[in-house]
């Protein structure tokens, strides 16, 4: 099957031919093309067709032209196809409009010579004058000067050619919401002036929402005013049922799918994972557009490496749910890998991540997440995983492997920062000290682009963060840690090369002072003495050290006032000093 068959509901690919219809708008389309061709009028008709954006409106246009090209030899209009957005901004449109239509009368030999030729100058002055018909709704013979005279004449002889005219001339307008206010305008006053060129069928179609947001002028008519007075028949194209859009989205899907072996789709896990979540998120036309547009960009840079149920699963989130998407690709450890959670921290984190979507969106997202992730459905479930089922997961090519997971966002960009929803997940495990060190150790193994971690990302965001983000009771925990563990915490694993980067623990540091200079000064040197006294991290303590002594050495010579600007005073200052010089020389004589 042809690339260029899979994106043909988007509005620039749209459908011509009705034996592909999928919407069930051939009949209707049939119907109008029969009602066009038989109806009997004294002079211009104008017709429109509304309809949304990627609802399919260009795709009826098409089945129209298709069943009046299949009209017989003395039934067939001469059909003009205009699209003025392609002009729109560059060209004057009124001349534009009528080159286009007699561009397309001069190649029909039944077309009188003389409309011809009268057409063509009538176009040449036309597009010189204004257009005041939306203001007088008077012709043009009112209009004063010499040129508004000539085009008068002009107009008539037109007039009377097409009266003489046998077949029926259908002129096809697209893309009219695409265009400025003033372009709308002044093409609707190109079809109010003529109205009364007789056997003339304007067909438009566009979404009507869009234009009257436009032209609606408070000093004038209202937009539905305004278009009643240039159209004189209308139709709203209707929203297709669930059903519909089903069939739509499958075929659409198949035909990225078309080479993939039929074995390798998994029928029970495909119908979870469509019907508990997918189909909830399938409710416009638009909606099968934006996701199979997405698919057909993403899919080929991963196909025969990923499990086609899943793939869609994950990208069916970056479409209708991408901050549930984001947290899955910047949280791997939570769900996929070793079970390391409790029932009651899963369900903290899954309830965080939930609450931030629609009451509506909450189940059908937990759903996907619940087929993709059997961890998580071993844990909610109580259910058992073995060990096995990760060597299975990965012959499957399952989002569900810790080896595969990372294939499935290779088209997915980094943040630049934690968002709410992860940092209120990192402080979720402040309760349990343990699980908060490990986390922050896990974190040191995500590593973005440029060799920053998760680890840093987090302590850098939180360095910058107002005082109010940063719950008081937050603070001993999160300093306790961090002395404990910082020897193990890798922060930028590409900057051992460079000089001028700052090392790990200057930048822990940092973010412990930053951290103890928001609580008052005896629990800072409460904090401080049993974090040292307990701490593992040797650097970070020696750094802290060197930072105390500063402090002490300008106490001293009065540059600087310790109750006021430091970290503790004085007293406080000597009794930690003694401290680490005692653990320094227990740490001598060890090592000796």
């Amino acid at each position: 099957m042809a690339q260029t068959e899979i994106n043909d509901i988007s509005a620039d690919s749209s459908l011509v031919d009705p034996e592909k219809d999928l919407l069930g708008y051939a009949n209707f389309a049939k119907y109008l093309a029969d009602g066009i061709c038989k109806m009997t009028f004294p002079e211009g008709f104008v017709i429109a067709v509304y309809g949304s954006w990627n609802s399919g409106k260009s795709t009826l246009l098409n089945f129209v032209v298709h069943y009046l090209q299949q009209k017989p030899e003395e039934e067939q209009p001469i059909i003009v196809p205009f699209n003025p957005w392609l002009l729109s901004g560059h060209q004057n449109i009124t001349r534009r409009f009528f080159e286009q239509l007699q561009n397309f009368l001069s190649k029909e030999s039944s077309v009188p010579k003389g409309l011809r030729e009268r057409l063509a100058d009538f176009a040449a002055i036309i597009s010189d004058i204004p257009l005041p018909y939306a203001q007088t709704g008077k012709v043009l013979a009112a209009l004063l000067d010499e040129k508004d005279k000539e085009a008068a004449q002009l107009k008539e002889e037109v007039e009377n050619n097409l009266v003489q005219q046998q077949r029926r001339i259908v002129i096809t307008i697209d893309d009219i919401d695409r265009l400025g206010a003033e372009d709308i305008k002044e093409l609707f006053r190109v079809f109010k002036a003529m109205r009364n060129f007789a056997n003339v069928v304007y067909l438009l179609v566009f979404d009507k929402e869009v234009v009257l947001k436009k032209i609606v002028d408070t000093k004038e008519v209202s937009g539905d005013a305004y278009l009643e007075k240039v159209i004189q028949v209308n139709f709203e194209l209707p929203i297709p049922d669930k059903i519909v859009l089903r069939r739509l989205l499958f075929k659409k899907l198949g035909d990225i799918f078309f080479e993939t072996p039929k074995h390798q789709i998994d029928q029970t896990l495909w119908y979870d994972i469509y019907f508990q979540g997918i189909d909830h998120f399938i409710t416009h036309i638009r909606d099968v557009a934006r996701f199979i547009n997405t698919l057909t960009l993403t899919y080929p840079t991963v196909k025969d490496e990923v499990n086609p149920a899943d793939y869609i699963a994950i990208e069916s989130l970056r479409v209708f749910s991408p901050n549930i998407y984001s947290i899955i690709h910047q949280n791997p450890h939570v769900f996929v890998g070793e079970l390391n959670l409790s029932i009651e921290e899963l369900n903290i984190l899954l309830n965080t991540w939930i609450a931030q979507l629609t009451d509506e969106d909450k189940q059908p997202v937990k759903n996907l997440l619940m087929s993709l992730f059997p961890k998580l459905k071993a844990i909610l479930g109580n259910t058992y995983v073995d060990e096995k089922d990760e060597i299975e997961w990965r012959k499957q090519l399952r989002v569900c492997s810790l080896k595969i997971f990372p294939i499935y966002f290779r088209l997915s960009l980094s943040g630049g920062e934690l968002s709410n929803i992860q940092r209120k997940i990192i402080f979720s495990f402040i309760g349990n000290p343990e699980k908060f060190r490990n986390h922050l150790i896990e974190l040191t193994k995500q590593k973005l682009p440029g060799g920053i971690t998760q680890a840093r990302l987090f302590i850098e965001q939180l360095e910058n963060s107002t005082e109010q983000e940063i719950p008081i009771n937050y603070i001993p925990p999160v300093v306790e840690a961090l002395f404990d563990v910082s020897d193990q915490l890798s922060l930028c694993q590409d900057d051992s090369n460079n000089i001028l980067a700052f090392g790990d623990e200057l930048i822990i540091s940092r973010f412990i002072l930053r951290l103890l200079h928001q609580i008052d000064e005896i629990s800072r040197f409460e904090l401080l003495k049993k974090a040292i006294n307990q701490g593992k991290a040797l650097a970070i303590i020696n750094h802290e050290n060197k930072t105390l002594k500063e402090q002490k050495s300008q106490y001293s010579i009065g540059k600087f006032s310790l109750e006021r600007e430091g970290l503790v005073n004085a007293e406080h200052l000597k009794e930690l000093e003694e401290i680490v010089n005692t653990m320094e020389v227990k740490s001598d004589t060890k090592d000796k």
